[in-house]
């Protein structure tokens, strides 16, 4: 499982699929999530502006990410 440190409360998750480079752009982090393609703390979730905070779990094709 990879890391990600945040400075602030939150990132949004369309973000965090961006800057985790799991994605190539915006538009296919939006699409992504609405296809039900993500996994937010071991659930599926359709949310496009979920903020995730320190201690949530990320699953996208495989790869994890928790949020530090």
């Amino acid at each position: 499982m990879q890391t990600f440190t945040i400075e602030t409360e939150f990132i949004p998750l369309i973000q965090l699929l961006k800057a985790m480079n799991w994605v190539e752009h915006g538009g296919m982090a939006q699409r992504v999530v609405e296809e039900g393609l993500v996994k937010y703390n071991g659930e599926v979730d359709f949310r496009k502006r979920l903020k995730v905070r320190k201690g949530d779990v990320v699953e996208f094709e495989g790869m994890k990410v928790q949020v530090l």
